[in-house]
């Protein structure tokens, strides 16, 4: 069955090699974390906070080993007032064969506060 695997990270700041370095590091431990294999990955959707312009997140995913079959898409969050800054956040469709409450969503660095109920539910 596909089910939405839901992480979130911060940055300290707008620069290529944090945004490329902390997707990788997002995906492959909601990966990981999730157990699913890449060829299970149906596809990745990938969205920024409007304050993060300098880099595609989906070029960190494109470039890791045995991932440029998997379709990935960027997009920027709404821009909400006193909404979480620096923050890439990713749903990562997958065939994973257990119950919707027994997915692991990831929350790192600042982004527990997104959802700080799932956070310390690991």
């Amino acid at each position: 069955m596909i089910r939405g695997l839901r992480g979130a990270i911060t940055i300290e700041s707008d620069k290529p090699e944090l945004v490329w370095d902390e997707t990788a590091r997002l995906v492959r431990e909601v990966v990981a974390a999730n157990n699913v294999d890449i060829d299970d990955i149906a596809s990745i959707l990938i969205s920024t906070t409007p304050d993060i312009t300098s880099a595609f997140p989906a070029r960190a995913v494109r470039l890791m080993d045995g991932w440029q079959y998997v379709p990935v898409m960027c997009t920027h969050e709404m821009d909400v007032p006193e909404a979480l800054p620096l923050c890439i956040r990713v749903l990562i469709h997958a065939n994973v064969e257990v119950a919707q409450k027994d997915v692991k969503h990831l929350y790192l660095n600042d982004a527990v506060k997104l959802r700080p109920d799932l956070a310390q539910a690991k």
